[in-house]
């Protein structure tokens, strides 16, 4: 029996070769698209679940909550809770602290930076990494060792065998060899921790250890058993007790009341709402839930042209099941073999969906910078999934086609003779499937032209600088400093088409927000804002706006507060300038009513020192456009600036980066050249929308190609269906025109319903998403009337060329037999 229905399957789908061929293409391209979106999210999700003992792993998170403003979450934590919280909580088995850095070395001749790690001794023993050469046991066993990755190690050595080797690290005095006692094998990109070069913590290098120190991020493992709910509800407690009462202004208070941390799993990290001072990349969940719910679309478009032409082609068997029926075929040996026939057509369809997978997967991995992969089995394998969509699609995909054609009467059919039945209110079944599928299209078609449109936007609006013509040289912490940076500068200048040079602490697409306490005059509340230390020439260097009194600068001596000490700044004051939106949240209706305001600034931790406000500028945006503009104060200290930035004009863009090159290496021997242009480093901030933006309109261009299948199937069946109309329609005078016009509006009916399903969902989910930005596009009725006109043309044209082929059919081959 299986036999003969294997047989009857294979003979169909041999005999209507088109039907089979988009059937299941396009089941196989929706499978596809579901497959490699749900290998993505399982990636996304899988962060840091290959260590072991993963699930007891914490990170602790901490939130800075100043009162009346919005609570600052981070990923770091205080220095002492290494100390003080295993004394607190006994659960607790390990903890370690990790500190993000850079360091330098020399190879072949030039100096290159290095990602630098460093760990207390227990962090090999918390975490439990591969080794390829030594152990977490002798792994950094004094500060004079280093661990190095197994690329990292090709990359010194030329071999992974670097156990005992020297390496020399460091620049100036600080120079000196380290001795390789450990080699990681290389760390997936599913990882949250980044390791480069491993050194060990030296306690003597750290200055401030005070729980205002957030230069660190700390990790427990808890003991087995442990509830790690239990010790986030004793948080609070314990953060009264162990944190130690300060002086603020001369009065008592404690960090317990503006501090609180909490333990976040390690796998939740990843996709977490706090991402600040990560050392990676965080992902986002919202995207996630986007793409998941593109990928069920779009599979859910693929099920309903499976249902669709599986019913609309059923209708033309009727004469078979009827003869079967009458020769004792039962309703449930019917509906066991047209479930078998979809059950094989959706094994084809997974075959090629896989091919596909395989095919787009490195794609898709570039794309995203994804360490994506195709397993079938083991961790994270693609058989189980690909397995239980091809079950729900060819059993739910063949399950109403199945019980749609067992009802056929024989006494019916054959009584009229007929081929082919059509019952009723099958017809409207179909049209609104239809209907569904270009809905689905033409919201996903207004989707991608927001995305498209918001993201172009951002690259392009105006962040309050000017993005023409400007140099950022990261890392020059060495080069900004000292008398020598007066020559290096002089240099610069003399650079033809350098017309200005600047120093800061805040560089374009910083992740530093050096959040400080303020109040203004009279004030009793307590505001929080970014105080950043730049040079004289920062600002008109970056082509900032004045819209109130002065910049900074060397003619008034209250203006540099570097080299001063807390008390002597506290004693004498200091000038600063704030930004627009600072000058607004301080109470100040206008930037002219904020000059000469004096207000208070938390320098160097709770020192409250008085601030006269010298001058005020436009508001500028660092950061990325989702992120608001942030409220900004600056200092003329000079001490703290890292960055140099560099504004020329008239002049080949190439030739100033090689001098700046020149002037770079004859001041800074010993550091790598760091330069970009500000275009470029914004194009990058924005690198991962653009990268979002072209998988979804991938995928949007997959929907309208699946709907476009569909349609075209249904077009060639209908009008198949309708050739004996279309006869006697020519033979009364019906012009070809007439008959095109007639079956292009019968299929364009459903593109136009559709239309009125999608715009309001598309305008609600796009209107959700710009709300994520803080600088975003107007929502306007462009892109859904795009998308409707467009899913209208591409509706005509599939159904134009079958419906032009009928309409000029002789009306003899129709009728003859009439």
């Amino acid at each position: 029996m299986w036999r003969n229905y294997l047989t009857i399957t294979l003979r169909l789908l041999a005999r209507n070769r088109v039907y089979a061929a988009i059937n299941i293409g396009g089941l196989a391209l929706g499978l596809a698209g579901s497959l490699l979106i749900l290998g993505y999210v399982r990636y996304e999700r899988s962060y840091d679940s290959w260590l072991p003992d993963s699930g007891r792993v914490y990170q602790v998170q901490s939130a800075i909550n100043v009162p009346g403003q919005p609570a600052v979450r981070t990923q770091a934590s205080s220095f002492p809770l290494h100390d003080a919280l295993p004394a607190g909580f006994p659960q607790i088995e390990a903890i370690t602290s990790v500190a993000l850095g850079k360091t330098v070395t020399e190879h072949d001749g030039q100096p290159m930076f290095l990602e630098a790690t460093t760990v207390d001794p227990e962090f090999f023993k918390l975490f439990g990494l591969p080794f390829v050469q030594g152990s977490a046991a002798t792994a950094l066993p004094d500060t004079n060792a280093i661990v190095l990755t197994q690329s990292e190690a090709i990359r010194q050595f030329g071999t992974p065998d670097a156990l005992g080797k020297l390496l020399s690290l460091g620049a100036g005095p600080g120079k000196r060899d380290y001795r390789v006692s450990g080699v990681l094998r290389d760390l997936p990109r599913n990882t949250n921790l980044k390791l480069g070069i491993v050194f060990r913590r030296d306690p003597g290098q750290i200055q401030y250890r005070g729980w205002g120190n957030f230069d660190q991020q700390h990790y427990v493992k808890l003991r087995p058993g442990a509830d790690a709910a239990a010790i986030n509800a004793a948080l609070p407690a314990w953060e009264k007790r162990a944190i130690p009462i300060e002086i603020i202004e001369g009065k008592p208070a404690t960090m317990s009341d503006v501090m609180d941390f909490r333990l976040v799993p390690l796998g939740d990290v990843h996709l977490g709402a706090v991402q600040e001072k990560a050392m990676t990349p965080g992902g986002d969940p919202r995207a996630l839930a986007t793409f998941a719910v593109v990928a069920s679309l779009t599979l859910g478009m693929a099920v309903m042209n499976f249902v669709n032409l599986s019913t609309a082609r059923g209708t033309q068997r009727a004469r078979e099941v009827a003869l079967r029926k009458v020769l004792g075929a039962s309703r449930r040996q019917l509906i066991v073999q047209f479930l078998g026939e979809s059950v094989v057509m959706a094994a084809v369809a997974m075959l090629l969906a896989l091919t596909i997978v395989e095919l787009a997967t490195p794609w898709i991995a570039a794309l995203l910078g994804a360490d994506l992969h195709i397993a079938y089995f083991g961790a994270g394998g693609m058989f189980w999934p690909a397995l239980g969509l091809f079950a729900v699609t060819g059993l739910l995909g063949g399950l109403y086609p199945a019980f749609y054609l067992s009802r056929f009467q024989p006494a019916k059919v054959l009584r009229a003779n007929q081929s082919s039945v059509e019952t009723p209110g099958n017809g409207r079944f179909r049209a609104a499937l239809v209907v569904f599928q270009f809905a689905i299209a033409i919201g996903l078609i207004a989707s991608t032209w927001v995305i498209y449109s918001q993201t172009r936007y951002v690259e392009t609006v105006d962040p309050g600088y000017r993005r023409d013509g400007l140099i950022q040289i990261a890392n020059a912490w060495r080069f900004t400093q000292g008398s020598e940076y007066e020559a290096a500068r002089v240099a610069m200048l003399a650079i033809p088409g350098v017309t200005a040079t600047g120093r800061t602490e805040l560089g374009l697409a910083s992740s530093l927000k050096s959040q400080s306490l303020m109040r203004s005059q009279g004030s009793s509340e307590y505001l929080s804002m970014g105080v950043f230390g730049v040079d004289a020439a920062f600002l008109q260097t970056m082509g900032v706006d004045l819209l109130a009194g002065r910049l900074l600068g060397d003619r008034f001596g209250a203006d540099r507060i570097s080299g001063q000490t807390p008390a002597a700044l506290t004693e004498r004051g200091m000038n600063v300038v704030v930004n627009r939106a600072a000058a607004a949240k301080l109470g100040y209706r206008s930037p002219q009513a904020a000059i000469g305001q004096v207000v208070q600034i938390g320098i160097w931790g709770f020192n409250m020192v008085p601030a006269t406000i010298a001058g005020v500028v436009e508001d500028t945006r660092f950061r990325s456009a989702r992120d608001a503009i942030e409220p900004m104060v600056f200092t003329y200290d000079p001490d703290r600036a890292n960055t140099v930035l560099v504004r020329y004009a008239a002049a080949h863009p190439g030739e100033v980066m090689a001098a700046l090159n020149k002037v770079w290496r004859k001041f800074e021997p010993e550091i790598p050249f760091e330069a970009r242009f500000a275009d470029d480093i914004v194009r990058e901030l924005y690198a991962t929308e653009r990268a979002r933006g072209a998988l979804f309109a991938a995928f949007a261009g997959l929907a309208v190609l699946i709907a476009c299948l569909g349609l075209y199937s249904l077009a060639s069946f209908a009008t198949e269906r309708r050739t004996r109309e279309i006869g006697i329609r020519k033979v009364l005078g019906a012009k070809v025109r007439d008959i095109v016009r007639l079956l292009a509006w019968q299929f364009s009916r459903p593109v136009v319903l559709a239309n009125l399903i999608a715009w309001p969902v598309a305008w609600w989910a796009m209107r959700d998403w710009l709300n994520t930005f803080d600088q975003r596009i107007a929502l306007t009725p462009g892109p859904f009337v795009f998308a409707g006109l467009l899913a209208l043309v591409i509706a005509i044209g599939t159904v134009a060329g079958q419906s032009l082929r009928v309409a000029r059919t002789n009306p003899i081959h129709a009728l003859r037999y009439e």
